[in-house]
């Protein structure tokens, strides 16, 4: 029998990256028993290695509790733990569809960061009762009164009954679990009425095929029930219906309000859309949900095997990874330098770094990755306006009107100490200030900068000179006109497709002066001299010299006339000269990366 409505409760986790999420959900199942001591570790809803290594929390997971309240009743707890990073955000909207509360958790020490205010506007929209939960109130640095008025003054919400614990050390873990049953609302939903389930994500795993999550509106989803993808017309039978405690135990039925999992052999990874909605194939529910909006790429770069012979798996890699991450895009393109490969779409540079690692490490595939890039908007003489995502398939200039570059609008919160040096940095990458505000000793900066200047090395940068302490949050505003201009670098008077780039004409000379010195460190020597430029069109407008090797041709020449010598290094000379016309260039994988990640002088 499926579990009353009124005893369910629905939540996420909100918070800034490092403000104690994981650990925190780590303790809400120690305390309710969803593990024994002995399967207990940190982390334990981070089942990626990538997560555990870094610390962050990468997908949104999923667990169910149970709860004995200090009433007496019984309670669900259905919680999903969401990502902090603004390259997850994608992750937390979907997340608060399917659930009717949040925690807010907020480090007491470090405050209201630049990620908390955009998850809380996520819950916002989600319509969600906010419960704020203060972190880390044993330690020193800890300020609780001074965190709970930055709550009030900045979001907007009322923090004078927030939960004040340590989720390190357990203490007041039982106030938060009383504070979901009693501050949260309950779901609403019928039993009687057919089937209707929110798809809130999906997954492939090797022994049960596709995994779908599921989060219940009307009816029941049970064993052996024929269901059907409103969105794709697919019909299934489901063979195995469950719950994660975090451990995946089955279940005869999941009710209204629940969250839980479903198998049905699924062979097609293109029949799970995240946000259909799923119905009972004999008696279909009348309208759909409305799903989510689909996720906007802000970042572009190419993905190529370096074993051409790989393609295919990369191919069907690519497309179990998007059925784990539906904010991730892909497409096929080809390139001169390079070969067949895909041209992929991501949410930022974090993003794209973590798909490049999970596609090495989970599939086994060595990759280069091409410049990152982001869409730009071509109006054409001719009247015609184009989406240029590759900087290398840049039309003539004499067919181009004006090029379009995004534009973000982008929230900075940072100690005032660091102030000064932010605000230079966002000068320097053309940025126009709207708006500053203190709140407390913290200054929040609002900014307008081109997304072509933040994707390569801003977040680092700003983490660098702020030293660690400054957060970033942004979202894409609008194109505008900008003088840019197609740089591009030739090896050996060879363009090299993957590390051409748009960029503003000011900055055009120094990173081009700045990519041929890292070439020049990272190609090694041949046996000929290898010429390193930069050129805008036909302009060469930077230059580096790989120094040839030379072998020394006159070691066997010993006494006799000096033209023998200068004979043999004549030789030598025209034989370089030849071999430079018809030599290629080996260019390490690495290179390319590391040419890409370059520090700003």
């Amino acid at each position: 029998m499926p579990t009353p409505l009124k005893n369910i409760r629905n939540f996420s986790i909100v918070a800034h990256i490092d403000h104690g999420k994981s650990t925190l959900a780590d303790r809400l199942i120690q305390m309710t028993g969803g593990l024994d001591a002995r399967e207990m570790k940190e982390q334990v809803l981070d089942s990626m290695e990538i997560e555990r290594e870094r610390g962050i929390t990468i997908k949104a997971q999923t667990v169910r509790l149970k709860y004995t309240a200090r009433d007496g009743e019984d309670y669900v707890l259905n919680l999903i733990d969401t990502p902090g990073h603004v390259d997850f955000a994608y992750e937390v909207s979907r997340s608060m569809a399917a659930v009717e509360g949040s925690l807010l958790v907020v480090d007491a020490s470090q405050g209201v960061e630049a990620q908390t205010l955009a998850n809380v506007y996520h819950a916002l929209d989600a319509d969600h009762e906010i419960v704020p939960v203060l972190n880390k109130v044993d330690l020193p640095a800890a300020d609780v009164p001074r965190v709970k008025q930055q709550i009030e003054d900045v979001i907007g919400i009322d923090a004078s009954e927030a939960v004040e614990i340590s989720a390190k050390t357990g203490l007041n873990i039982d106030q938060v679990l009383e504070a979901i049953v009693t501050r949260l609302p309950a779901p609403k939903g019928e039993i009687d009425k057919p089937l209707k389930a929110l798809l809130v994500d999906s997954w492939y795993d090797t022994y049960l095929g596709v995994v779908v999550l599921i989060r219940v509106i009307d009816g029941t989803a049970k064993k052996g029930q024929r269901i059907r993808m409103m969105a794709s017309g697919a019909v299934y039978e489901l063979d195995r219906v469950g719950v994660f405690t975090p451990k995946l135990i089955e279940v005869a039925e999941l009710g209204p309000g629940e969250i839980g999992m479903f198998t049905a052999s699924i062979k097609e990874v293109a029949d799970t859309n995240v946000g259909d909605t799923i119905t009972d194939d004999r008696k279909p529910t009348a309208t759909a949900l409305p799903g989510f909006r689909p996720a906007q790429p802000v970042v572009f770069c190419g993905l190529f095997p370096v074993d051409a012979s790989d393609f295919d798996e990369l191919r069907a890699a690519m497309g179990k990874l998007r059925l784990n991450d539906a904010s991730f895009s892909f497409e096929m393109e080809t390139s001169a330098a390079l070969g067949f490969g895909f041209r992929c779409g991501f949410l930022g540079l974090l993003h794209l770094e973590i798909i490049q690692e999970r596609l090495s490490r989970e599939f086994d595939l060595d990759l280069i990755a091409t410049a990152p890039s982001v869409v730009y908007e071509i109006s054409l003489s001719s009247g015609e306006t184009i989406h240029l995502h590759n900087p290398a398939d840049l039309p003539d200039v004499m067919k181009i009107a004006e090029i379009r570059e995004p534009w973000i609008k982008a929230t900075i919160l940072t100690p005032d100490e660091y102030l000064g040096a932010i605000l230079k940095l966002c000068q320097d990458r053309r940025g126009i200030q709207r708006n500053l505000s203190y709140v407390g000793n913290r200054a929040m900066v609002e900014y307008d900068l081109p997304l072509n200047e933040v994707v390569f090395d801003f977040y680092d940068r700003l983490k660098s000179i702020s030293k660690g302490y400054a957060s970033f949050d942004y979202q894409l505003s609008d194109y505008r006109e900008g003088d840019l201009v197609k740089l591009s670098i030739l090896v050996n008077s060879e363009p090299v497709d993957a590390l051409s780039m748009l960029v503003h004409r000011s900055a055009a000379e120094s990173r081009g002066r700045q990519m041929c010195e890292k070439l020049k460190e990272l190609i090694p020597p041949h046996l000929f001299v290898i010429p390193i430029q930069a050129a805008i069109g036909g302009k060469i407008i930077a230059r580096e010299t790989v120094r040839a090797m030379r072998k020394d041709v006159t070691a066997k020449c010993y006494g006799g006339d000096a033209t023998r010598k200068r004979k043999l290094l004549e030789k030598q000379k025209a034989g370089k000269k030849r071999m430079r016309q018809f030599g290629s260039v080996e260019i390490p994988q690495e290179a390319f990366i590391k040419a890409l990640k370059m520090e700003d002088n």
